[in-house]
């Protein structure tokens, strides 16, 4: 009933990097209504309004038997592997649905997979009581990890971002103070934040945490690059850095979905929603060429209209 165009579709589309059959129709953030189940499927009726969790495990190498499916050797996305929420149906097993309350927009709960990333992305910081946080990017992560942090976390929330739209609709949203990234160094008393969040992929970006990093500096990445970093492994031992990667998310899909309604109206301005797929090639060339405002464009595949 609704999905969002992710930066990974747009990148799939350029390269087919992640793609493993075609044709396939794209699309891992949405949600839903049951139509129908299969045979010994219970828990779920059609009618209900449901979300889909993203992630295709293997179900077989040991993350996956431990329940760390977003950690598998093999991880793949709905969209990717099999056909996703730009589809006007889809088939999925029920483990990957979440059931939402049937008063939830679709538009809303189809927010609930990105969400659950920047959900994700804030746990694995955990930054302590109080303490203040760098954000570095303001694209849909960051944004969105911005916009948690506004309502867990009682520290200021400083964010690096270059353009001038984001930045403001993320201070009005999330309360956020802007910073140059040649600033972070001496952003508190004079050295940087002990807990920074990078969601922009850049390599140069990642450099130039590290290197100001204070001791004790917890860094998590939640951005994927196409390049490697040049890296001083003394700068970890000897500050004792801790650095974390960001795959997908864990079990935060919950927690997400339990946020959405408290985060409602903010999120109405970090969204552009369209009518029918057949505004979806138009829509992706807008994205790839920066020119769509808001951090998420949503798709109604059958052009329903809904009310934000």
């Amino acid at each position: 009933m609704a999905a969002g165009i992710c930066g990974s579709d747009l990148h799939n589309f350029r390269t087919g990097q992640w793609i493993t059959r075609t044709p396939v129709t794209p699309g891992h953030e949405f949600s839903g209504e049951v139509m129908a189940v299969g045979p010994g499927v219970t828990g779920f009726r059609p009618g209900d309004r449901v979300v889909a969790d993203s992630r295709v495990g293997c179900g077989q190498c040991p993350s996956c038997r431990q329940g760390q499916s977003n950690l598998c050797i093999r991880l793949a996305f709905v969209g990717e592997v099999c056909d996703g929420g730009f589809a006007q149906e889809v088939v999925l097993p029920a483990r990957q649905l979440h059931r939402i309350s049937s008063d939830m927009p679709f538009w809303l709960a189809a927010l609930a997979e990105p969400l659950s990333v920047a959900v994700h992305a804030v746990n694995r910081l955990a930054p302590d009581p109080g303490m203040p946080v760098v954000v570095c990017g303001g694209g849909t992560i960051g944004g969105l990890a911005a916009l948690v942090l506004s309502e867990r976390h009682d520290g200021t929330v400083y964010l690096v971002e270059r353009d001038p739209k984001r930045m403001r609709l993320l201070q009005e949203t999330c309360g956020v103070s802007p910073l140059a990234l040649d600033a972070v160094g001496t952003a508190v008393n004079g050295q940087a934040p002990r807990f920074m969040l990078d969601t922009t992929g850049s390599v140069s970006v990642a450099g130039h945490l590290l290197d100001c990093a204070a001791p004790g500096t917890r860094l998590v990445l939640a951005g994927l690059t196409a390049t490697k970093l040049n890296l001083d492994l003394n700068l970890i031992v000897e500050r004792e850095l801790e650095v974390r990667g960001v795959s997908a998310f864990a079990d935060e899909m919950p927690q997400a979905i339990a946020l959405l309604p408290a985060l409602r109206e903010r999120l109405k301005a970090f969204v552009s929603m369209i009518q029918g797929v057949g505004q979806i090639p138009d829509v992706y060339g807008e994205l790839l060429a920066q020119q769509r405002a808001g951090l998420k464009t949503l798709i109604f595949p059958h052009s329903i209209a809904e009310e934000a």
